[in-house]
């Protein structure tokens, strides 16, 4: 008899410094096969605020994190679940914990870089060209030294990271 896994008994919660290294572990297969960017350290640090933590028998089976970029705008990443839970639908619990993150702080707009285009279409993304904010927002955005910004205006320097990914992007109601 095969035993289906599941998510049962998964607890989904706000990340801690202590989770780092546990965001780092599930983050690197992902990373090594280029779906998701490596980051240093210090990195998850900076952001750990901005992490949705999955949580099951003390060790953690999935992540997201909603980095806000402008007043109506912010971006998922870092969305990642343990082989062993995909197809759960942890993944989405994660999503939409950090889209209620999302309404809570008033953005109306989420935008994600991926290749699991089917994943966030069910979620309510859509595929983009072009930018979603106007001339101005860009002009600001520009400033920014974040490199997932940069990603999200699509700019050339960011490029060789991003190939093969669909910019999407979801409106919350």
């Amino acid at each position: 008899m095969t035993t289906t896994p599941s998510a049962d008994n998964v607890v989904l919660r706000r990340a801690r410094t202590s989770d780092i290294k546990g965001i780092r572990s599930l983050v690197a297969p992902l990373a090594e096969r280029r779906v998701l960017v490596s980051k240093e350290a210090v990195t998850y640090y900076e952001s750990v605020q901005e992490f949705v933590v999955a949580e099951r028998d003390g060790i953690l089976v999935g992540c997201g994190a909603l980095h806000v970029m402008w007043e109506d705008l912010a971006e998922i990443r870092t969305l990642a679940v343990t082989d062993a839970l995909l197809g759960t639908g942890l993944g989405g619990r994660i999503l939409e914990a950090l889209v209620a993150d999302a309404r809570e702080l008033g953005v109306r707009r989420l935008f994600c870089l991926t290749f699991e285009v089917p994943f966030f279409t069910r979620h309510g993304f859509a595929p983009i060209e072009g930018q979603a904010v106007s001339a101005e927002v860009y002009a600001e955005l520009l400033r920014s030294y974040d490199e997932g910004v940069a990603e999200f205006l699509d700019l050339e320097r960011v490029k060789p990271n991003t190939l093969g990914n669909t910019r999407m992007l979801r409106t919350l109601e």
